[in-house]
């Protein structure tokens, strides 16, 4: 997937296609004319000089000499199957190929797509291959990332996320536009790429001049022909030999083995980076911690070194090399970059001489029957292994240490990583597949089938949102949900707030709920001045409208600021992610950009007014009614209203910071952890929940406490629609004792 990362990019280039417009210019008597003079077919300009220098660095991959085969087969094949391990080249060459292809044939089927699992490689191949084909990015060659897009009306080559090319298939199931679907890291095993793999098979069937290729590496080579059948195979000679050392014992406690080892490697004297692949987010901050503090004690005799942790879950940048003005002195710092999977797909450094794999992952596994994530401890797959392998850097030898015995390896590793169609919430992808049944495409043969439990709770969670009808089809409120790019129930949350005139605001919640936090880590020492800069964020009513807060300040700081540097400072200055801001901003931008298009009512924004308050926590429950939580005991212990976990408030919630423990709240957050916290809160009613919960829902909650009281909520609004008196916006003070957790 991100193997082209690591080597230059490719380009296209019409010597292959002599029939192509141009193909002859700069030709005299069969000899070929100056270098100067030789057009690019896709712009018509000529070659630049670095042009040529990239050519002979591509001439170099390892996929470079099945050029003539890869094209004799998309010549005669629907679907061909390129077989390859990372860093091969396929995933920058592959593309560019293709787009020789549709140039060949005049573009009269489309251009090219090529889907990457993750927005920061489909962003740095485009780069890289605009620069190659010695075009200019966002032209000829384009991408699009969820709220982003740099492409236009004469893009023939776009790199996308494969969520990205899922979403156009809603406005053109066929894709129309493109002459040849390149879908690559299949091996992610990501919902969309699963999700694709199986739509394109009835594309296929209904454009036949349509072209699909999928990159693939050896392990996966049977799943696919299971479901494609006999299609052409191009594979690619194996990788760079590596050196790999094993350490006895099971990777339990990885982290002294790890500073332990990054030291002796920093004081070998040997040269080059360290990347150090860890279990999880919060590995790499105790092992940043550790790593940092000891090198502080040594002495720098093995020069200096910098500590880079690289969080895959945060949208980061890419981990590059760096430019050669970084370096002052005789040699350049070792730089060690913690992360975690899926960094594999990070790191585009040729820098890298050592990798250390500790051999385990922290993955998120959804369990439909308490609608609640846990994170499991478990081995990594052989192809995760293998692909760490190959971010050592290919230009030299490089070593790589496994934290755990052949042994382990064997025996406890899966040959493939676990699909996250069989592990992950499926209520967004079943919303999916009701939308693309709409145009005959409702039949999609999967790799690996999902449990039948999560497609019934993904069912009945679209039910309870009223986007399916009678007959369990889309509704005309499930149209509208499927237009927005985020969870059902936010889409709900948004349709709802048209109807309570506080769009304005619940967008700017979906946009900040969307985007990574806000806050950032509390940084060591630092604890009471980031407290001290938060507060004057925090509101009364809860986390959703500190949220909000957040956001408005942060709009007047950009409005104000005279440089983006400005801005910058000003977050830094208050603890506040200004990389999470802007990504909220941008989706923000996005959401409002949906709500014209389908031109939902806009009311005024009235944020700070009683009346908009109750009205937002109103369009917050229409869609996150499923997610209520009770203080059973008065000490702040919250039991889930449709299962029986308990779990307490996030200590950075505006709630937690106050010291407040209001008895009832709605969560937008909720995993299974060491520490079971509840996310993103807000305090609600019995009162308010029975007016906009549906009665089915109701009506099936199990029998509880929780239940009873709902239940006397409902007899006290009865009582008030028959002219007693109007219900209270909030749970009037009762009676009733709170039970004690036992």
């Amino acid at each position: 997937m991100d193997e082209e990362l690591e080597c230059p990019n490719s380009s296209a280039e019409k010597r292959y296609f002599p029939e192509s417009p141009e193909s002859s210019e700069g030709e005299e008597d069969g000899l070929p004319a100056c270098e100067d003079l030789e057009l690019n077919p896709f712009d018509g300009l000529p070659y630049s000089s670095r042009f040529y220098k990239l050519l002979r660095e591509r001439e170099a991959l390892p996929i470079w000499a099945e050029k003539y085969s890869f094209m004799e087969s998309l010549l005669q094949s629907q679907v061909v199957i390129v077989c390859g391990e990372a860093r091969c080249g396929k995933s920058s060459q592959v593309p560019q190929w293709c787009a020789e292809y549709c140039l060949s044939v005049r573009y009269q089927h489309g251009g090219v797509v090529c889907t990457q699992a993750h927005k920061q490689p489909a962003v740095q191949l485009a780069l890289r291959v605009a620069d190659e084909m010695d075009v200019n990015i966002g032209h000829e060659v384009g991408y699009v990332v969820p709220f982003e897009n740099c492409c236009s009306s004469e893009t023939i080559l776009r790199y996308c996320t494969d969520d990205m090319l899922q979403r156009e298939m809603m406005s053109s199931p066929f894709l129309a536009s493109y002459g040849v679907v390149v879908l690559d890291d299949v091996q992610e095993r990501s919902i969309a790429t699963d999700v694709l793999l199986g739509l394109l098979k009835g594309v296929l069937l209904a454009r036949p001049e349509l072209r699909l290729v999928i990159c693939t590496p050896p392990l996966l080579l049977g799943g696919l022909s299971a479901l494609y059948g006999a299609v052409p195979l191009v594979e690619v000679p194996g990788g760079h030999p590596v050196e790999v050392v094993h350490l006895s014992g099971a990777p339990e406690d990885a982290l002294e083995p790890v500073l332990r080892l990054v030291f002796e490697i920093h004081h070998s004297g040997e040269k080059g980076d360290i990347v150090v692949f860890l279990a999880c987010e919060q590995d790499i901050e105790k092992a940043y911690e550790s790593v940092c503090r000891e090198a502080c004690r040594r002495d720098a005799d093995g020069g200096e070194l910098v500590v880079v942790p690289l969080y895959p879950r945060e949208k980061c940048a890419l981990f590059k090399p760096p430019e050669e003005t970084e370096h002052r002195g005789p040699a350049p710092p070792r730089r060690v970059v913690l992360t975690a999977s899926p960094g594999e797909a990070l790191i585009g450094s040729s820098s890298v001489r050592f990798v250390i794999d500790v051999g385990v992952e922290r993955r998120k596994v959804y369990n439909p029957r308490i609608r609640a994530s846990s994170r499991v401890r478990q081995p990594i797959s052989h192809s995760q292994a293998e692909a760490r392998k190959r971010t050592l850097s290919p230009t030299s030898s490089g070593k790589l240490f496994r934290l755990y015995s052949e042994e382990f390896a064997s025996r406890d590793m899966r040959p493939l990583k676990p699909a996250e169609v069989q592990e992950a919430n499926l209520t967004s992808t079943v919303l999916f597949m009701k939308r693309i049944a709409i145009a005959g495409l409702g039949h999609c043969d999967l790799l690996n089938q999902p449990a039948p439990e999560s497609l019934m709770q993904a069912l009945e969670d679209l039910d309870y949102l009223a986007a399916l009808d009678n007959d369990g089809n889309l509704s005309e409120f499930g149209i509208i949900m499927s237009e927005f790019p985020l969870d059902p129930q936010l889409s709900k949350s948004i349709l709802a707030s048209c109807e309570f005139d506080c769009v304005d605001e619940m967008l700017t919640i979906a946009a900040m709920v969307t985007a990574p936090s806000c806050f950032s880590h509390l940084p060591r020492g630092a604890e009471a001045a980031a407290l001290a800069c938060w507060r004057p964020f925090l509101h009364p009513e809860g986390d959703h409208f500190t949220l909000i807060n957040v956001y408005k300040a942060y709009q007047d700081a950009a409005l104000s600021a005279a440089s983006e540097h400005c801005v910058e400072k000003w977050c830094q200055d208050r603890f506040l992610s200004c990389a999470a801001l802007r990504m909220a901003d941008a989706i923000r931008a996005e959401l409002v950009e949906t709500v014209r298009r389908i031109e939902l009512p806009y009311a005024e924004p009235a944020f700070g007014s009683r009346e908009n308050t109750l009205n937002i926590k109103k369009a917050l429950l229409s869609g996150f009614f499923m997610q209520i939580a009770r203080d059973v005991d008065g000490s702040g212990n919250y039991l889930m209203l449709t299962h029986k976990q308990v779990a307490q408030l996030h200590p950075l919630s505006s709630y937690a910071l106050g010291g407040k423990t209001p008895e009832w709240v709605l969560f937008h957050k909720f995993s299974l952890c060491e520490n079971n916290y509840i996310r993103v809160t807000s305090e609600t009613s019995p009162e308010l929940f029975m007016q906009l919960a549906p009665q089915y829902y109701f009506s099936n909650l199990p029998p509880s406490e929780s239940k009873d009281l709902l239940q006397q909520a409902t007899d006290r609004l009865a009582a008030a629609a028959k002219g007693e008196q109007p219900p209270s916006e909030k749970c009037p003070e009762t009676t009733e004792q709170r039970c004690v957790l036992q």
